[in-house]
């Protein structure tokens, strides 16, 4: 079983509600990386007998570091419409929530589409570029295969690297990346890798400092056919931060398909203490 496949892996205990384990190989500085709880709980919504359609979005509050161990993971349909459903869902450890979620799925129908959003332009081959370094960094990042073009993360001072970099004017980063060892794309590995993007102030300002995401937002503009139709390939990434204030700052990303179309589109707010 595929490492992502392990970790968000249910055990069903009745209609909506399983029993879920953390994974060491999605560790991160504190609790989990945060991409696999989100997977995790999404995950609770494809297995649920009365789901409705594919995901379009995806809404996780993340209230409280996920212990290593058991996690009771729920998830419920609260309104079921002719072509939407809206789900809520929760994960709980010692009785106390520490995520909790909304989505919605909806069945698409063919209409006329066009994008707005355009991709990097001239981004090289992936297998051109050298694979990411996961020295010094957290555990997750092995479960990745990531090659920058701009804003990888720095080097961990006292370490292995180099001390803190100069601050930059931008926070901006561009990738190719996919699970390691690769997976055919579906919506679970999809918006896990919609949180692989190092927080944007390790970026702006060359050095590592506390941080963690308090809400993430995933808007999925595919459905499962262009995800099948991905399979294994890479993923071409980007992200930026908008502001930087009093203790939390955002990120803003996109996440393109091998042929450039857009898979999804992320924005979430993160703590930092500095």
């Amino acid at each position: 079983m595929h490492p992502l496949d392990t970790a968000i892996s249910l055990d069903q205990l009745s209609k909506g509600s399983y029993r879920a384990h953390t994974s060491a190989a999605y560790a991160n500085m504190v609790g989990p990386f945060g991409g696999v709880t989100s997977a995790l709980l999404l995950n609770a919504v494809m297995r649920h007998e009365d789901k409705l359609g594919d995901p379009i979005s995806l809404t996780v509050n993340f209230a409280a570091p996920v212990a290593d161990g058991e996690i009771l993971v729920e998830a419920q349909p609260v309104r079921t419409n002719r072509s939407t459903q809206h789900w809520l869902m929760q994960a709980t450890q010692n009785d106390e929530v520490v995520a909790f979620a909304t989505a919605v799925t909806a069945v698409r129908r063919e209409t006329w589409s066009a994008h707005e959003a355009l991709p990097p332009r001239d981004a090289p081959d992936p297998l051109t570029l050298a694979r990411m370094d996961t020295t010094d960094k957290p555990v997750w990042t092995q479960c990745y295969d990531m090659r920058y073009m701009d804003g990888d993360m720095p080097a961990q001072p006292g370490g292995a690297g180099e001390p803190d970099g100069e601050e930059q004017s931008h926070s901006y980063s561009c990738l190719w990346v996919r699970d390691e060892p690769p997976r055919p794309l579906d919506f679970v590995s999809l918006s896990a890798i919609c949180d692989s993007y190092f927080p944007r102030i390790f970026i702006r300002r060359q050095r590592r400092l506390p941080i963690g995401t308090i809400s993430m937002t995933t808007y999925f503009h595919t459905d499962t056919a262009m995800l099948s139709a991905q399979g294994e390939q890479f993923l071409l990434a980007t992200a930026k931060a908008l502001n930087f204030r009093n203790g939390y700052f955002d990120q803003t990303a996109e996440v393109w398909s091998a042929d450039r179309q857009l898979l999804a589109s992320t924005h979430q707010m993160v703590y930092f203490r500095d």
